[in-house]
């Protein structure tokens, strides 16, 4: 074994004459083009790179002849239009495939992507979508409720037909995958049907609301009549009209007498947080129906709450309206709507 200072050097790895031209066009260039290279590349090519580049620190020239070469180099290219574009579609169908390549070499437009296919259907109004949508397969609209933004699509189904839901449901969960071109020619399809049924005079109509405004006209005797007849076939929209018919705030139209009745059938946890997004009107009903001490006990557990979401308010209200409509149903309370005012 030989000293140390006798031992033989190793050799030392150096990079070829192409890599060091490679660096040396790469450093004239600058940072930001280099950059981008070399997010293209695999790390052994780097590294050969970094070699070369270590090596130009020794020829002041390197760089600015390696430039001229990559000039004339382009510029022999560009000297035959023709080599240029079929060097370029060699490159192009390498890296993205013959279709893609052929697509953007040809002129052909490309596909959509899924999130832009819809096109007008996108933001088409959910009640008419629905309604257009209730008359295709449910593969068509898994197809397209899958490609739309997850609220508005919720928005659609919960218009479907009750019975059309589950079978939508089970097509679009077992969809994998979506074709662009496929559900573009789909949206082009329904965005004609939407448009036909608009010239042919349907619009956006709110039922329930005028069902609601014609209630409201009616005597409150009428009222209740009309809303247990809709319940024993709808619940839900009996629900939902006594809610709209009757607010929390339309307490402050009942009696001294039924306002006491009404407080007791009510918890006052849930009182408190109903009074807490209500009118002062309101507040001030249900407070001077109270006595001295629970009038003041309820106003410092509504101090001491703090601030409160609405949803947590709105679901309290709603709470006590069914309470007052039930005493109402029983005659135990009497409601007032615009019918029943003296003049």
């Amino acid at each position: 074994m030989l000293p140390p200072d006798e031992e033989e050097e190793l050799p030392r790895e150096r990079a070829g004459p192409r890599t060091r031209k490679a660096a040396a066009v790469l450093v004239g260039l600058g940072p930001e083009f280099a950059a981008e290279v070399f997010r293209h590349l695999d790390e052994a090519t780097v590294r050969k790179i970094a070699l070369g580049a270590k090596e130009l620190r020794h020829d002041k020239n390197a760089v600015p002849e390696s430039l001229r070469e990559f000039v004339d180099a382009l510029e022999a290219v560009g000297g035959d239009a023709a080599a240029g574009d079929n060097m370029l579609r060699a490159v192009a169908t390498q890296v993205l495939g013959a279709e893609r390549a052929s697509r953007a070499f040809d002129g052909v437009a490309a596909p959509p992507a899924v999130d832009e296919a819809l096109g007008p259907i996108a933001n088409a109004d959910p009640e008419a979508l629905a309604m257009v949508l209730s008359r295709e397969q449910p593969q068509t609209v898994a197809l397209v409720l899958g490609a739309m933004e997850r609220e508005r699509a919720g928005q659609v189904m919960r218009r479907m037909p009750e019975a059309n839901r589950g079978p939508i449901l089970a097509r679009l969960a077992t969809l994998e995958s979506v074709s662009p071109e496929i559900l573009y020619e789909v949206a082009q399809a329904l965005a004609l049907e939407l448009r036909a049924s608009a010239a042919g005079g349907m619009r956006q109509f709110d039922g329930r609301g005028a069902a609601v405004d014609l209630l409201r006209r009616a005597p409150v005797a009428q009222q209740t009549e009309v809303v247990q007849a809709i319940e024993e076939n709808d619940p839900e929209l009996a629900a939902e009209l006594r809610s709209r018919l009757f607010t929390f705030e339309d307490l402050v139209n009942l009696s001294d007498r039924d306002v006491q009745t009404f407080l007791r059938e009510v918890d006052t946890g849930r009182l408190a947080i109903a009074l807490k997004g209500s009118a002062d009107a309101v507040r001030e009903k249900i407070l001077k129906n109270m006595s001295t001490r629970g009038a003041e006990m309820l106003r410092d557990e509504i101090g001491a709450m703090g601030p409160m979401k609405l949803s947590a308010v709105d679901e309290s209200q709603g709470e006590l309206v069914k309470i007052a409509f039930t005493l109402a149903e029983q005659g135990r309370i009497t409601m007032v709507g615009p019918a029943d005012r003296m003049v």
